[in-house]
């Protein structure tokens, strides 16, 4: 009998816990989902070949409530203008990759954060009615920064600038892009 009332107390004071940290938080999602686009910088050996580009990108990710480490997967897709003379048409970059980003509390209305990963990234040349190279799958990393700017409570906005490195042997394929992403 003791032991059952002791039971009953602590799930008594489960729920009251719960219910209270349900209150507290409300109805807290830690799974996202969004788009980003923007502009992309042509670097390195990249940059002596091409125009400034476009990037687009899906996003999945989970940020837990009470840390400020977040994981984000991406799919990307990178495009570079080729400049006159080199023979191309442009360089496509898609890459799927894998980052982990750690939000930098400074008590500001907006929130500062940091971002790096690691991923497949597959370049490829498109020459036009002569078709494109053969994409091969090639290792990268990417780290960078940028800022969450509240607007609503059902959705999150971000700007974001990130240095990518794709090994090329020979060479590397390297960029910025500049993007304005969505998060719900």
């Amino acid at each position: 009998m003791k032991n059952r009332f002791f039971s009953l107390l602590g799930a008594v004071a489960l729920m009251a816990v719960a219910s209270s940290a349900q209150a507290q938080y409300g109805s807290y999602n830690p799974f996202e989902i969004g788009a980003s686009g923007g502009i992309a910088f042509p670097t390195g050996d990249l940059g002596n070949g091409t125009n400034t580009g476009y990037n687009i990108a899906v996003v999945v990710g989970y940020r837990p409530q009470a840390t400020p480490f977040a994981i984000r997967g991406e799919a990307a897709y990178n495009a570079f203008g080729c400049q006159n003379g080199v023979g191309c048409d442009n360089i496509n970059i898609p890459a799927f990759t894998g980052n982990i980003e750690v939000g930098l509390p400074l008590g500001m209305s907006f929130s500062p954060y940091v971002i790096g990963g690691a991923g497949l990234y597959r370049p490829s040349a498109d020459f036009g009615n002569a078709g494109s190279t053969n994409a091969q799958n090639k290792f990268g990393w990417n780290i960078g920064g940028g800022v969450n700017i509240p607007f609503s409570s059902s959705f999150k906005t971000y700007i974001e600038a990130r240095y990518h490195s794709v090994n090329m042997n020979p060479g590397t394929f390297s960029f910025v892009p500049l993007t304005f992403g969505i998060l719900f």
